[in-house]
Formats: C-alpha cells, structure tokens, sequence
C-alpha cells in the first residue's frame, strides 16, 4: 500500500477522485487523520448531502404532478387514473426507502419549491385548460400516505 500524503492525495483527486475516495477511506480506517485531504473531503461530503436532497426531492415532484393531474385533470382521468396512481405509488415507495428525519424535515423547508415545478410541469401538460391551485394543496403525511389519492 502507497503511502500517500496530503500533497498527494489532493493530485490524485484531481486525477482519478474514485482512486483518491478508497485512499481516503484507507486513511480514516487507519485512524491517520492528519493525512486527510481535508478540502476535497468536506467538498464531497457536502456534494453526497446536496445528491441526497435532490434525490428525496426528484421523488416528491413526481408524486404532486401527478396528484394534480388525477385531481383537476377531469378531462384525461377516465383515461390515465389507473396510470398516475400507480406511478404515485412507485414514487412513494422509493421516497420511503430514502426518507430520514432529516429528510424529512427538508422536504418541509423545500415543499412549496418543489410544489412550484410540479405546477410548472401540469401547466404545461395540460396546455394551461386547466386552473390548479396556486399553493400545495396536499400535506406532507398526504404526500408519503400510500394510500391517499383525491
């Protein structure tokens, strides 16, 4: 095994960053902290935390586009009810498996955000012919209910 130093650890992220991750991880199982790239460190971790939010959050967008559609879309819902409600609850499902306090609690600091794309997307699948609510009209518990539909 290379004993890589910090100068070296920082050139080799800039060369191969899955490298330099499981020498990374070497030197934390090692207990030799003072030979971690600290910058590029902190730089990923924060970078798996932003991952992570947008993940639970590209799962909720879904799950309001389509409630909105099943809810206010008369016009398609004999057509696509069976569709949409069975793509809310493959949403809900995977958001489940992801979902954490934290998580959880981000989604609710983002929710009206997040709402904004999906209304943004059912605006222009139904070609602005249909009027949705300016605000969420769903809770977070109604959102991640797997068994909630309007």
């Amino acid at each position: 095994m290379m004993n890589y130093t910090v100068t070296n650890l920082k050139q080799l992220y800039e060369i191969d960053d899955v490298q330099w991750l499981e020498e990374t991880v070497k030197i934390i199982k090692n207990k030799r902290f003072n030979d971690l790239d600290l910058d590029n460190l902190i730089e990923e971790l924060e970078d798996l935390g932003k991952e992570t939010k947008n993940a639970v959050a590209s799962l909720l967008e879904p799950i309001i586009r389509h409630l909105l559609l099943l809810e206010y879309w008369q016009q398609e819902q004999d057509y696509n009810r069976i569709h949409w409600q069975g793509e809310i609850y493959t949403f809900r499902v995977q958001l489940r498996r992801k979902l954490t306090t934290n998580l959880r609690n981000y989604l609710e600091l983002e929710l009206n955000n997040i709402y904004q794309d999906a209304l943004g997307f059912v605006k222009i699948k139904t070609e602005n012919k249909v009027t949705f609510p300016s605000q969420c009209p769903y809770t977070l518990e109604q959102l991640f209910n797997l068994e909630f539909y309007p």
